[in-house]
């Protein structure tokens, strides 16, 4: 019996259940026992039948009697019926379109009740309501309708314990797990006991060293799995929890500090630049450069200075200025010589998610490096483009791809921008020395790998690398998620930027005097977005159909009946290259006032005379999206103003707008967000792949600083990672275990 036994070889499954376990992941015993309780029940607080009110969910323990099978006598609708005992009293159960019940529990069982309690109508009204076939049930009388119903061996203290003798059991916790049809709570927890009772528990070898578990006073692995199962109190529950947490967080960080280890036991170019030419390109920037943005140029340089490859993670707020940095550090790359040459120069690819950004931050490096003369490159899915053009020095021309590739290929042109065309096989660098990531969850740990190469004196180098993204991260989450990487923030926006003013606009609110707003920013010169959810309208017989407003239908409305005197231009997905390129440099050049557009414009547009953005079904974004979006309008230094349209509006969603309008930046709401909604629906968590224990654990910054700091110190312990965890085989097979099911960050 071992963890990947079938948990069909202990537990008889129907195939029915077979494809609902399917469902939830449940193959082996390994999976049942990582299939976490959601929450804890508690028997102390169950009521007795003599207390129970209508309306009110209830939880009862009793005995069940009376069980039969039954039709309505107006609606023949299928049921079953049975009643309940305790102590205090009886009462009637009804269950609609479930007959089966009433074979599936033997009469005087002990049971456990749990649903909302109703109330038999008076008879005088007619009604073919369900609720008028409860049958024996006098007018007036208390009832449960469909209530979970569970079989148990024993009656909780104080529960019917006197009628039903000496059966009461000591703990009061019961789980409560994740279901899907066809696999109840009751059934997952009985599934469980059978497979406590194997031993298979006893066969486990702790992947957790014992003295880090005693350190931080984590149960060992077989006592957390019977803790978070069965515990007899809540502390129990909560350090089995914690247990758990801690072991998912530590793997992460092992195979994220061993990631590192790795890349940075390659060679790297060694790139000493001249402070002075560093500071010079500084004070060639449009505006005043922040400390932030000069502490992070600065530590990044130190970084070329080291020999093996810098991994950093570079995170600012919406509009700080990563860009400049960037160009900066390029800079100190572009102006170096390879070793041994005096001619040419060192390589740098910067990758962006979008073609919109790359071909927005190829002109923004030929304003920071026209002066230089540097061969400047744009590679993208819709062409390729050159800096200078032989023909006008100021600017750039089409090339074919071929011949781009052939002067990267030789090494004529040191900066590379584009799309991730550029990591691919037939994109060949002569000196590639630094590797620029826009938006890192969009490149992953692979990609990465692959930038690690041989020169052709046959040693192999890695280039240095700097991931960048504009989503604010917790503390905890980026030392998680980026383990690998160094974190450098850009916490203070540039000089001259005003706070955007940020307004909410319920429903069935009158948009005359928001449209009036902008009007007055439009008369003063300035430009303004409008973002829909859709792009065109839905299909009127389609079910389920999206109702949100689209682009291409308010693009119309508002030209028609709002702003009849303004140019209105559309951007989205469907559009071609061109017709994006076209449609972003009319509104660049101010040919057209107003951009109405899907999120396509979330990352990274720039267009500073830009100040003001409508958002169109504001609770149909998420809070990180709506915060990248209203980010497009404070890049210059106008007044900056948000509109944010809410065609409905729970409590939910007033609780995230407001924090969206309250919050002075974006790190403070991505830890809002963590705090009051969890990690996972600010960064998808699900989609990497973590737990919902483990990310509970990214809320306590002491509990992953300790797992990182565990984790270095097992990588550190010797010369190679591999030699380091040569020495803890437990925790080499758990990693080895865990990278046939490898955790994305991407």
């Amino acid at each position: 019996m071992t963890f990947e036994t079938p948990l069909q070889d202990i537990v008889r499954t129907t195939e029915v259940q077979k494809k609902a376990l399917a469902r939830l992941g449940i193959i082996t015993i390994r999976d049942i026992l990582y299939h976490f309780p959601v929450r804890y029940g508690n028997t102390s607080e169950t009521q007795n039948i003599a207390s129970l009110t209508k309306s009110i969910p209830a939880v009862i323990f009793g005995k069940i009697s009376s069980l039969k099978t039954s039709k309505g006598f107006r609606s023949k609708i299928p049921m079953s019926t049975a009643t309940i005992t305790d102590d205090s009293g009886s009462i009637k159960v009804v269950w609609f379109n479930q007959p089966y019940i009433a074979k599936m529990i033997a009469d005087n069982s002990l049971v456990r009740i749990e649903g909302k309690v109703s109330q038999r109508r008076p008879k005088a009204r007619t009604s073919t309501n369900e609720t008028e076939d409860v049958v024996e049930a006098p007018q007036g009388e208390l009832y449960f309708s469909n209530p979970k119903i569970e079989k148990v061996d024993t009656v909780p203290i104080g529960v019917g314990a006197s009628l039903f003798g000496d059966q009461s059991i000591e703990h009061t916790l019961y789980p409560v797990y994740p279901e899907t049809k066809g696999i109840t709570s009751n059934w997952l927890y009985h599934a469980l006991q059978r497979v406590l009772k194997t031993g298979v528990l006893e066969t486990l070898t702790d992947p957790i060293p014992d003295d880090i578990l005693k350190k931080y006073n984590l149960p060992s692995i077989t006592t957390a799995f019977i803790w978070i199962h069965t515990p007899l109190k809540e502390s129990d529950a909560l350090a089995a929890r914690k247990r758990f947490a801690f072991e998912e967080v530590f793997f992460i960080q092992l195979e994220k500090q061993r990631a590192r280890a790795e890349y940075q036991q390659t060679k790297a170019f060694i790139i000493t630049p001249d402070q002075k030419h560093v500071d010079d390109f500084i004070k060639r920037f449009p505006f005043d450069a922040t400390d932030a943005q000069r502490k992070a140029i600065h530590t990044i340089v130190a970084d070329f200075k080291k020999g093996y490859a810098m991994s950093r993670l570079l995170e600012g707020d919406v509009g700080s200025g990563k860009t400049a940095v960037a160009a900066a550090t390029v800079h100190s790359v572009a102006t170096t010589r390879p070793k041994g040459q005096n001619f040419g120069s060192l390589q740098t690819a910067y990758m962006c998610p979008t073609e919109i950004l790359a071909t927005q931050h190829f002109e923004s490096f030929i304003q920071y490096f026209s002066y230089l003369g540097i061969n400047i490159g744009l590679m993208t899915g819709s062409g390729c483009r050159k800096f200078p053009s032989k023909i006008n020095p100021k600017g750039w021309t089409n090339i074919s791809r071929a011949q781009l590739l052939k002067w990267v290929a030789n090494g004529e042109i040191p900066i590379l921008i584009g799309t991730h065309a550029l990591i691919q096989k037939t994109v060949k660098f002569k000196n590639l020395a630094y590797v620029i990531i826009d938006e890192q969850h969009r490149f992953g740990t692979a990609q990465r790998a692959k930038l690690v190469r041989k020169d052709t004196d046959g040693q192999t180098r890695a280039p240095h690398l700097l991931s960048m993204t504009a989503t604010p991260i917790p503390r905890t989450l980026a030392l998680t998620v980026y383990g690998d990487l160094d974190l450098t923030l850009l916490d203070v926006m540039p000089h001259g930027r005003k706070p955007i003013i940020t307004e909410i606009v319920a429903p069935n609110t009158d948009r005359k005097e928001v449209y009036e707003k902008v009007r007055a920013q439009l008369r003063e010169g300035r430009q303004a977005y409008i973002i829909c959810p859709r792009i065109d309208e839905p299909d009127p017989d389609k079910e389920l159909r999206v109702e949100a407003r689209s682009v291409t239908e308010e693009a119309k409305r508002l030209k028609k009946e709002v702003f009849k005197e303004y140019e209105i231009g559309i951007l989205h997905s469907k559009m071609t290259p061109a017709e994006k390129d076209k449609a972003m440099m009319a509104f660049k050049n101010g040919k057209t006032h107003i951009l109405c557009a899907t999120s396509v414009v979330e990352v990274g547009v720039n267009v500073p005379n830009a100040n003001t953005i409508i958002i169109e079904g504001g609770e149909r974004f998420g809070l990180a999206q709506l915060h990248q979006l209203r980010g497009r309008v404070i890049r210059g230094n106008h007044q900056p103003y948000c509109f944010v349209f809410a065609e409905s509006m729970s409590d939910k969603t007033r609780d995230r707008l407001t924090a969206l309008k309250t919050a002075k930046n974006g790190f403070e709401l991505a830890e809002y967000d963590l705090q009051f909604r969890g990690a996972g629906v600010l960064y998808s968590g699900k989609q990497w792949g973590i737990s919902d224990v483990a990310m509970e654990a990214l809320k306590n910054i002491k509990m992953v600083e300790a797992a990182r700091f565990e984790a270095t110190t097992i990588i550190e312990s010797e010369k190679t990672p591999d030699s380091a965890l040569a020495l803890f085989p437990f925790i080499k097979a758990e990693l080895a275990r865990r990278a046939n099911d490898q955790i994305h960050f991407e």
